[in-house]
Order: C-alpha cells, then structure tokens, then sequence
C-alpha cells in the first residue's frame, strides 16, 4: 500500500458523512435556534454543563482496570490511584458479565480473561480492599447482572460500615445497548427493562450518591456505529429507560440528575468534539420537550473513553498519539469523566506500564495543555459550530425516524438499529480496504516490523484458584439462609406489577442473597427461573 494517500481536494466529508468545505466563514457558523449557544453552565449547555468547567473540577480521570482475580485487580488500583487516578473502573470477565459462576461448566476457558471474576461479595471484599469507599467513586461496566455488583458493592460498604449515603459511583445497568452490540444479556427485554428501572428506584431511594445507569453509546460505536448514530440511538434508549423509571414510580426530577451516558472518543478531533457539543445541547431540548424538565435536570453527564476499536496491533506504540488526539477531542468537548486506553490493548490486557502511560496522557492534557484554563475553548470556531449543528440535525432526524418506528425497544426488536451499525461498519471497512480512509501503520506508513507478543498470565491456574475460592465460600456458609434469600427472591420476582410498565422490588431481596453468601450465578438463576431467557431470533 502507497505510503501517501492523499485526499482529494473537493469532497471531503466527516467520519459520519457531513460535508467538510475547504474553508469556513461566518454564515457558516449560523446557529439552528437563538438559544442554541449560550454561555456554560446555561440551557442548552452547549459550551458545558458548569459555569466554569475544568477551571471549577477537572474531569475525573477513570482508568478501566479488571485482570484476573479480585486481589490483582487491587494491585492495579492502588498503583493507578499512587500515580494520581481520581476514581475506579471495574472491568469484570465474561462469566461475571453473563451471570455464570467461575465453576460453571459454561464459563471454562472464560474465567478472568477479559476482566475480573467476581463470584461472591467475598471476591468484591478482596476487589475493594484498602479502597476508600467514602472518597473514591467505582464505575462497573455490568449490565444484566448489575443489580447484583451492586448490591455487593453496598455489602461491603455496609460490613464495613460505610454509610450508603456516603458511597459514590456508577453501574452502567445499560441492557438495551447489549441486545444491540455487546451480547451480554441474560432475560428477556421486558424483564431486563423491568430490573433496570428497579436499580433506578432503589439508588433514588436508598443509595443517592450512585449513578443508577450509564446510557452507552460507547459499545455502539465499537460495533460500527457513527458518531450521528451513536447519539440517536444512546438518547432512543435514553427516552425508553426514563419511560420505563416514571412508570416505576421514579419522577423526572427525581431520576434525571442521576442519570449518566457514557459516549466514545475516536480520532477526528473536530467531529468528536462537535459531537459532544451537540449531545449537550440534543439532550438538554429533549429533557425539556419531551419530559418537561428543570433545567437542573436537562445537564447531560458523560463519561468519555478513547476507541478501542481505533487500536491498532500493528506499531502498537502509534496508539499513544491516538489515544492523545482522542482525549483531546473529549476534554475539548467538555466529558465529565475519561478513560484513556493503553497503547497494548489490541494485544492483550494492558500492562502496568501502559495503564500507567495512558493516565499521564490525561494529566499532561490536564495541566500542561492550557485547555482547561477557559470553558469551551472551540466555541465560535466557524467550522466547529457548523460541525455541532450538522451532528445535532441529523441525529435530530435519526432519533425521529426511530420514534417512528415506535422507539429504541421495537427498533432493536426489528432488528432496525443492528442492521444500521452493521451497515455502518461494513462501509468503513470499505473505505479502508480502497485506502480512502488511513489507518497508519495498517493501510499507509506500513513496515515490516513483527507484531510483539505482550505476556499472559496462566488462566488455567487462575481459573483453578478462583474455583477453589468459591468452594470455600459456599462449604462455610448458612445453606438455609441461602435457598431461603433465593426462594424471597423469586417469589418478589414472580409478584404481578400493579400498572403496565411497573418494575417488581428484587433489590432488597438481592441484597439478602449476596448477604448469605449467594453466588452471582445462583442470584442470576433464581431471577431466570421466574422471567426465563432471551434467545435471539436464529
């Protein structure tokens, strides 16, 4: 492949298909409503969602971590939090994910691989250990059994005797983005959406610090999706998840200020950072048109992470400029929180160093960079307010076209949404293998150099000690209290719901089961016997 793709000089278009001019003037800028600007901390919230931005707080800077066991999952916290990590971000393995046990016939071969094994509130014991749950806040990308890593989280705050009140965090409880990208899913959609609204009413209720949801675009966007489609689609969910909270019983103002997103960072710094613009100012029209909203309630929270999908196996060490450039776009953008990706993790877990690198990326950006110095630094560039317009405008139309079809719950149930971001995904893979769209070191400034090989650990022996720790558990543990919290649960599982749209109460009965000693595949079961399985259409 030539090493010097040149693009044409008229014809240029964004990632997501929006006309780029050759230059940009003032009539360009034009803005789509007389508030659509405005100043930070205003409606639309536009230029950010406080007055002074970083100059005020600093986005947190979150680092994914999730290797193995509990216990060296906690090593890698404490190194990250040593070297200036301001919150937690738990990455759990495959089985934890699916609701399976580590001794599951169904997770051999899985267990730890892709994060940690969680199997117990022992192991979440061991996963938080000298952590301090009352100053640091924990984010768990977990999503059909997330009622239960919660309720394990609010156990161990509980044994230690941490008020939930003072506890601080997100579980991203996000299942709609499962049927479409990720996979993980474990009930049917009516129950999942049912379980999620409880976790909603349970954190407004009980645990008022906690983010009961993080709406993804992020896993969308892995899948294929365009920045324009990863907005509409995370705000269709959205409308189905607040829909769903109301008929809980959760009001607006209630649910809407704990409500979190979680949005990608890829590497066209002016389409990323226009996009977070546009979703501020997207969501903030929506609350307000569609949900009546304070303006209080209108901010769009997001957390940001750097694409791993933009990764590259090959001159793995290009990925730090990546990941620079993309963490740019979302601190331009004005994310409230970021993850930055290790340069390795198209090979292998990231090592310590990596981790360690990808976090001083975000803390050189924070303080040496002079961008947190202003709030919304990019405002009033012709070509970036032109750019936030055009995202806004069709993703304004996207999200209409799927109301149409009777929103994000049928889209996905049609298959509307997934057969979009395949499409998606299947062109720009097009447009890479053609050379219009460069990958260096993939498709141009190619070389010879062998893919290195990064260590694994041995997850046989992993695999094997994390079963014998689950058998200590359960040999050491009240049997009768565990069928006893498991018979609560199903029965509370099984209640009729008084209106349509109404979650059962399964939290409290959780929290007695993981209190026994009940294991995430037992509580996952209990659930399944009373709502069943999903299986996709073959």
């Amino acid at each position: 492949m030539s090493d010097s793709i040149q693009p044409p000089a008229e014809g240029r278009y964004s990632p997501s298909g929006v006309p780029i001019a050759p230059v940009y003037r003032p009539a360009d800028a034009e803005l789509p409503y007389a508030d659509a600007l405005g100043d930070p901390g205003t409606f639309p919230f536009t230029r950010g969602i406080q007055p002074t931005m970083y100059r005020g707080r600093l986005w947190t800077m979150r680092q994914y971590a999730g290797f193995g066991t509990a216990s060296e999952t906690n090593a890698r916290f404490h190194l990250l939090l040593d070297a200036g990590q301001t919150g937690l971000s738990v990455a759990f393995d495959l089985p934890t994910q699916m609701g399976f046990d580590s001794d599951s016939p169904r997770s051999a071969g899985e267990v730890g691989r892709v994060g940690v094994a969680i199997d117990t509130v022992e192991d979440m014991h061991a996963l938080l250990a000298e952590i301090p749950l009352e100053r640091v806040s924990t984010s768990m990308t977990i999503n059909a059994t997330a009622a239960i890593l919660l309720a394990m989280y609010l156990v161990v705050a509980d044994e230690r005797g941490v008020a939930w009140t003072r506890v601080s965090g997100t579980v991203q409880n996000d299942i709609l983005k499962e049927y479409v990208a990720r996979g993980t899913y474990l009930y049917p959609p009516e129950a999942s959406l049912g379980l999620v609204a409880d976790v909603i009413r349970f954190c407004a209720e009980s645990v008022p610090g906690w983010n009961p949801i993080s709406i993804s675009g992020y896993h969308m966007r892995e899948a294929g999706a365009t920045a324009v489609q990863e907005l509409a689609f995370t705000f269709a969910n959205a409308i189905a998840y607040i829909d769903r909270a109301i008929a809980a019983g959760v009001s607006v103002e209630r649910c809407a200020p704990r409500l979190s997103f979680f949005f990608a960072a890829h590497s066209d710094l002016f389409e990323e950072a226009a996009k977070f613009r546009a979703a501020r100012r997207m969501y903030a029209r929506l609350m307000r048109d569609r949900f009546g909203a304070s303006d209080a309630s209108c901010r769009l929270r997001f957390h940001t992470q750097t694409g791993g999908v933009t990764l590259t196996a090959q001159q793995p060490l290009t990925n730090v400029v990546r990941v620079a450039v993309q963490s740019l776009a979302a601190t331009l953008g004005g994310t409230q929180s970021l993850h930055t990706n290790g340069y390795d993790e198209a090979l292998a877990l990231p090592t310590a160093d990596a981790a360690t690198l990808a976090l001083r990326t975000q803390q050189v950006i924070a303080y040496e960079s002079g961008i947190t110095a202003t709030a919304d630094p990019l405002a009033g560039s012709y070509y970036v307010e032109s750019l936030t317009t055009a995202l806004e405008t069709r993703a304004q139309a996207l999200l209409a076209e799927i109301e149409g079809l009777g929103g994000s719950v049928a889209a996905i149930g049609s298959g509307y949404l997934q057969d979009a971001i395949a499409r998606s995904a299947y062109e720009h893979q097009l447009r890479v293998e053609r050379g219009e769209t460069a990958i260096v070191g993939v498709n141009v400034f190619t070389d010879d150099a062998p893919v290195p090989i990064v260590p694994a650990p041995d997850f046989s022996a992993l695999e094997r000690e994390q079963v014998a720790r689950l058998g200590a558990v359960r040999a050491r543990r009240n049997e009768a209290q565990v069928r006893a919290a498991l018979a609560a649960l199903r029965s509370e599982a099984g209640r009729a719901p008084e209106q349509a749209g109404a979650a059962p109460r399964v939290m409290p009965m959780i929290l007695d089961a993981v209190r026994a000693r009940a294991t995430v595949g037992e509580i996952s079961a209990a659930m399944a016997d009373v709502w069943g399985t999903h299986r996709t259409k073959s």
